[in-house]
């Protein structure tokens, strides 16, 4: 394991970014889908890092100067992130620009960093605090140079504009275009607010629901054999027409550790878990990688109950795989076209759980997102891929998010508790005895 590394970042410039080409008049307003409306009111965070390399000669002024050029090009394509955020409703196309930053790492190499990721210190390569609900800015982006000559590209992207994967197709997009890949790019198709039409809302919208201080976020690393073993036991004398995804997989244990982690003062000892589900392929025919947009939705099982007393065998893994994929498959093109024509409907169902959650009805939940699959390593702005990606502390407690690991078909777990719950948490030892023995990410 490698020391204990607390960062310590000076920001030494900032310039505003503004698009290569004027954005046109017709094009000044950005509508906000409904789904965007209801969208979380913080900041996704990617963090790129790249390290020096005996054939690869950093220059750092013309790094900043080639990522300042590109991002003003790839603005041009991504014009509503050059906006303003304007009252939950629309973004004002004005070409204003967002912020570089350019920032030096002091009393740290990068290796000391990539040795052991703290998600907490990570923040500090960020653009911006990521709870920040009074931020208008759609996209920041910060430099973090390190003095051995690597760096890290840290990207903030609104919640209120973008999902992941609308994230992840301008962070690859902005690459491409920066190496001079420019005949493969498929420009992002801005359609949402046509699917989802925005309303009116008849009370303030609180963007703040749910973020908590309360909490920490440890990374955890699961390489491709010990995944595959939890898959065998999970599906040994389960009859599944459709065998168990590593997600599956992984999030059931996880799930499993947690309630171990709580089940002692968990009230009325239930449960639900709940998944970050992709809308596009649920739509008939399905919609373009390339739409843009909060194009997502949850699923969340039915209560799952959990006796007061027993070992592991009483987390029921087969139940809450179940549970899960029932949850998911009620996600379906039904599901988009209701969606689509019931929004006082859906508005209805979620201040009604908003209600019982406060009320201590709900349970106690533990919700998962996954950036598997998505291109997280095809970054290259024309230095090669990234040595590692990874993320921050995450912006909500009871919360799991999913990244591939650079090689091998691991996955790295951030997982976010609160501080007492972490303490029971990560010192188990069904976990530990599943966790990769090195923490390091290179």
């Amino acid at each position: 394991m490698g020391r204990l590394v607390k960062v310590e970042v000076e920001v030494i410039s900032k310039e505003i970014i503004k698009p290569s080409s004027p954005t046109p008049d017709r094009l000044r307003h950005y509508q906000f889908s409904f789904l965007d409306q209801i969208a979380p009111q913080v900041y996704n965070p990617l963090l790129l890092f790249y390290e020096h390399k005996a054939k690869t000669q950093f220059n750092i002024t013309e790094i900043s100067n080639h990522l300042k050029n590109s991002l003003s090009e790839v603005l041009t394509l991504f014009y509503p992130l050059a906006g303003r955020i304007k009252h939950n409703q629309f973004i004002h196309c004005n070409d204003e620009g967002i912020p570089f930053f350019e920032a030096r790492v002091l009393d740290c190499t990068l290796s000391d960093v990539l040795n052991n990721p703290i998600p907490g210190e990570l923040n500090k390569f960020m653009p911006f605090e990521l709870d920040d609900i009074t931020n208008s800015f759609p996209l920041g982006v910060q430099l973090n140079i390190f003095q051995c000559g690597g760096f890290a590209i840290g990207l903030c992207i609104s919640h209120k504009i973008a999902d992941g994967l609308s994230y992840f197709m301008f962070s690859k997009i902005w690459a491409a275009i920066a190496r001079g890949d420019k005949a493969n790019i498929n420009p992002p198709e801005f359609i949402s607010s046509t699917l989802f039409p925005p309303k009116e809302f008849n009370i303030a919208y609180d963007g703040g629901v749910g973020i908590t201080k309360d909490r920490v976020t440890k990374r955890f690393v699961f390489d491709s054999s010990q995944i595959e073993n939890l898959r065998a036991r999970y599906e040994h004398n389960m009859h599944l027409k459709k065998r168990l995804t590593r997600v599956e997989t992984l999030s059931t244990f996880l799930w499993s550790r947690f309630v171990a982690a709580t089940k002692d003062c968990t009230m009325n000892k239930l449960y639900r878990v709940i998944h970050a589900v992709n809308l596009r392929p649920r739509f008939d025919p399905p919609l373009p990688q390339s739409s843009f947009g909060n194009l997502f939705r949850f699923s969340m099982t039915a209560p799952l109950r959990i006796p007061s007393s027993g070992g592991d065998e009483e987390c029921d893994h087969d139940v809450v795989i179940q549970a899960v994929r029932e949850a998911v498959g009620k996600i379906d093109n039904e599901y988009v076209k209701k969606l689509q024509k019931q929004r006082d409907e859906h508005l209805g169902v979620m201040k009604k759980q908003a209600d019982s959650f406060k009320r201590g009805e709900m349970g106690t939940l533990l919700n998962f997102s996954s950036y598997c699959r998505f291109p997280l390593y095809d970054n290259d702005f024309g230095w090669g891929r990234p040595t590692w990606v990874g993320s921050p502390e995450l912006t909500y407690k009871n919360l799991v998010l999913f990244m591939d690991t650079k090689e091998g078909g691991g996955i790295e777990a951030y997982v976010s508790l609160e501080e007492e719950v972490m303490a029971k948490f990560e010192c188990d030892s069904e976990l530990l005895s599943y966790v990769a023995p090195t923490v390091g990410c290179c």
